[in-house]
């Protein structure tokens, strides 16, 4: 016999059950919008500090590491996810060939030698911002970083020479149509290290996200290291 009490039990039940799956359903919603953020947020949360060069060698920083030991240093891991063709290689990871455009001066190039893997922020400036306080491992860390595809970027290496270790208030790439990507870029890379901006370099930036609403699109929070 099925009473009041036994109908109002599964009443209670049924409401729980929607309940728990409307909150399952409605999690990825929100985590995907909390991941949501613009490169002024991001700014704006990155400290205002005077740059410290002391004691800087670029040695401090391993680079160019086999991290996942698969054969490949992290030049090569670069090389082979931005070409625009399937590499060529010889024995374990020797890139011989391939086909790279760089952004900075929108040049392509096919011989491995004409490009140089950048460090979106250089590890100069990196030192300047906070890394001279970390460990080595971290400092390494950042050298050979693949979790940000941001970090790190195929480019002309003469382009790449003259970009040294200056930051948007001293250099910018030729092609100005990358202007908004590029300092996008930089500041990703500063919040996902929780590196420090000087005066001049936030006014650079902040002047650059002001021109055709660049600083204001929607880009994905980067994760901290």
């Amino acid at each position: 016999m099925i009473t009041r009490d036994s109908h109002r039990r599964s009443a209670r039940l049924i409401t729980l059950l929607a309940a728990t799956l409307l909150l399952v359903l409605l999690q990825p919603v929100a985590s995907a919008q909390a991941a949501a953020t613009t490169a002024r947020d991001l700014l704006a949360s990155l400290p205002t500090a005077t740059e410290v060069r002391t004691g800087y060698d670029r040695n401090l920083f391993n680079h160019w590491i086999d991290a996942n030991g698969n054969g490949c240093n992290t030049r090569a891991e670069v090389l082979i996810a931005e070409s625009q063709t399937a590499v060529t290689r010889t024995g374990t990871c020797t890139i011989t060939a391939g086909r790279w455009y760089s952004p900075y001066d929108q040049a392509t190039w096919t011989a491995p030698s004409d490009v140089d893997i950048d460090h979106m922020v250089p590890l100069a400036e990196a030192w300047d911002s906070g890394a001279r306080s970390w460990t080595a491992s971290r400092r390494t860390a950042f050298a050979n970083d693949l979790g940000l595809a941001e970090s790190l970027i195929a480019v002309t290496d003469s382009v790449n020479q003259s970009k040294g270790d200056q930051d948007p208030a001293q250099w910018m790439p030729s092609n100005g149509a990358y202007a908004c990507t590029y300092v996008t870029a930089w500041i990703m890379v500063k919040y996902r290290w929780n590196l420090s901006v000087d005066q001049a370099e936030r006014t650079a930036l902040t002047s650059r996200l002001n021109s055709g609403g660049c600083g204001d699109r929607t880009i994905d929070s980067p994760p901290r290291a």
